[in-house]
């Protein structure tokens, strides 16, 4: 029997087992009754919302999650999954396409060889520092040529260089090449976001860190994130939490583990992960360090924010808005991809609680910026979250969103 026919029975003897009406049910889920019915019946499926709920609400341990339809892949949000060899471009191949790049610049600085005394360097990790903060307000698709070709010439800076003195140029190189990629999958290319992390994890290991390669299995485990791959998610981010990592790499490695274990509803795992991912971060070995920071710059607790994202997949949007409420209130202004990134989790966790009014409230000023910030990943949320109103149409603020809901998502046209 298809496991989607199974869902209605098993929800109703889950219910009946608590002692619930289909009335209290559907109070405490904020569904409507008659479609609860329905679903119970094997009349209508569960979306994934509804079953992590369902989930959370009865003690199913993530039983009835594996009984509802998996959530489609967003075309834009991700591509095919992650090979499991990373085909990387090697160390000949990468230092020639930046040596090019550096004579069609004119960067040679008169045919002498830079040392790591040049003020060439500090420019370029300074160029870094600003374009990282440029992605905050800026489209991807504006910054991704100006990375890809910065990328090159500092790898090209360090083929120009004495090998003694070539590895500071090959690791910013390979922050370079790491940003390229983070950019290519707001852009919805998650080949290109793949094919760049692993010049990253080329570049650093060329550069002599053994550790970025490690850190790029976290950006792959993003990709299947939000192609809805949990397992493969939570493999790769076990293999990037060896103890010889830096604990940076292996909390920021713990965070995804439990992000993939929250789609699945493992609310046990996915917490010791994350108690796991507050102690690696909170460690002073984490905080230490001159090099540019690994993650992101601008969330005050990465762990924190974690837990809110993840009780939202576990079917509990209250504990998850409180969380969000408080974490978001501490992101700075000017960083709009993050405000917008977890801003829209938050608003769906408040729609998820009732609260639409709120929800449509956080979403309007969220959706002001998208247009200077438009981003692959977060639609993913964004999409969500029209599905959740979608269920309260006649709410006036609903309506009144839902025009500039559509044009987020209506697609791109070059």
């Amino acid at each position: 029997m298809r496991t989607t026919l199974r869902f209605g029975p098993e929800l109703r003897r889950l219910r009946q087992e608590t002692g619930l009406t289909l009335t209290e049910l559907s109070m405490a889920l904020n569904y409507d009754k008659g479609h609860l019915s329905k679903v119970e019946r094997g009349e209508r499926s569960a979306s994934p919302d509804l079953a992590r709920r369902c989930d959370a609400f009865l003690g199913a341990n993530g039983e009835l999650q594996h009984l509802a339809v998996r959530p489609e892949t967003d075309s834009d949000t991700t591509g095919p999954p992650a090979a499991p060899g990373l085909l990387l471009v090697g160390r000949r191949t990468v230092l020639a396409a930046g040596t090019g790049s550096l004579i069609d610049l004119g960067l040679k600085l008169g045919g002498r060889a830079p040392s790591t005394a040049d003020p060439l360097l500090p420019s370029f990790r300074m160029q870094f520092d600003q374009l990282r903060q440029l992605g905050q307000s800026t489209a991807p698709k504006v910054l991704l040529p100006l990375l890809e070709t910065q990328t090159r010439t500092v790898a090209g800076l360090a083929a120009d260089t004495p090998s003694a003195t070539r590895a500071p140029a090959l690791l910013l190189a390979s922050r370079f090449a790491e940003f390229t990629g983070w950019m290519a999958q707001e852009a919805g290319d998650s080949d290109a976001a793949l094919r760049w992390t692993g010049e990253a994890a080329e570049l650093a290991r060329v550069g002599g860190d053994p550790y970025l390669g490690s850190y790029a299995l976290v950006r792959r485990a993003l990709v299947t994130l939000y192609g809805g791959d949990a397992a493969g998610t939570v493999a790769l981010a076990r293999r990037a939490q060896n103890d010889e990592l830096p604990p940076r790499i292996r909390g920021l490695a713990a965070q995804r583990e439990a992000q993939g274990h929250a789609l699945v509803g493992d609310e046990r795992d996915c917490l010791r992960s994350l108690d796991r991912a507050r102690e690696l971060l909170d460690s002073d070995d984490a905080r230490s360090g001159t090099e540019p920071v690994i993650g992101t710059t601008h969330v005050s607790d990465p762990a924190e924010m974690t837990t809110g994202w993840c009780l939202h997949d576990l079917g509990r949007p209250k504990a998850a808005a409180e969380v969000l409420d408080q974490e978001c209130r501490r992101l700075p202004p000017h960083a709009l991809r993050t405000r917008a990134r977890y801003g829209f989790r938050r608003s769906l966790a408040h729609a998820a609680s009732g609260e639409i009014e709120h929800a449509c409230t956080i979403a309007g000023e969220l959706l002001a910026v998208m247009p200077a910030v438009p981003s692959a990943t977060v639609n993913s949320d964004v999409r969500r979250l029209a599905r959740e109103l979608s269920r309260f149409r006649s709410n006036r603020a609903v309506r009144d969103l839902q025009p500039a809901l559509a044009g987020v998502l209506a697609p791109a046209h070059d």
